[in-house]
């Protein structure tokens, strides 16, 4: 995965993140609009399997980066629950 900041500001994030799908980014997304502080969560690909996503990310004062870092650790804690649970609960 690679990532390019293609613009940033004290409140405004935009990024593009190479080799990313709908997964990643649709829940990425999810948890940083779930944050009070984010005004605008968004992404899009213009052209599935041709062009790169873009991701947008605006705020209400607070550094973008610092929201999506935030977002991140969330995402991280769900995935960790979802591996406790489902290795706990599914016998083979």
């Amino acid at each position: 995965m690679n990532l390019k900041v293609l613009n940033k500001t004290d409140t405004e994030l935009e990024m593009e993140i190479a080799d990313e799908t709908h997964t990643l980014l649709n829940l990425l997304k999810s948890i940083l609009l779930e944050d009070d502080t984010v005004e605008i969560a968004t992404y899009d690909i213009k052209y599935l399997g041709i062009s790169e996503p873009v991701m947008y990310v605006r705020t209400n004062g607070k550094d973008p980066v610092h929201a999506v870092r935030s977002a991140l650790r969330t995402m991280v804690t769900i995935c960790d629950e979802f591996k406790s649970v489902f290795t706990g609960s599914i016998d083979i």
